[in-house]
């Protein structure tokens, strides 16, 4: 079923909203989930507990869904968290310094420097 509804991405929610109400009736948390272009300009969320549901989603142009399913991939704890690391490590290989050790967060603490490759 087709619904027109007006979306927001707050860091990594994806709130939705009826066309003519100010509160939003419903949010995807965009966590362990599949971003994927289906047509020119349609993209679907599908999530890994729940893959045979899908969320489609129309966009005006192939270019605004473009840039959606970049937003939408970027929007994600994990995506942060690997990014977090890299540009960690990038700083550390520069500097000789462990750029959060001022911020009190040691190796010990769950943004390890190590990675985790999926």
């Amino acid at each position: 079923v087709l619904k027109k509804r007006l979306v927001k991405l707050v860091v990594n929610f994806l709130f939705y909203f009826r066309t003519d109400e100010a509160e939003p009736i419903g949010a995807l948390l965009l966590e362990h989930c599949r971003i994927t272009k289906e047509e020119e300009n349609v993209f679907s969320i599908s999530f890994v507990e729940e893959p045979e549901r899908k969320y489609c989603f129309e966009c005006d142009s192939e270019e605004q869904c473009q840039e959606w399913i970049e937003a939408l991939k970027r929007a994600s704890y994990e995506f942060m968290r690997r990014s977090l690391i890299f540009y960690r490590n990038e700083i550390q290989k520069m500097t000789g310094k462990d750029p959060l050790e001022q911020y009190g967060i040691s190796e010990e603490a769950r943004f390890q420097l190590g990675t985790h490759k999926q």
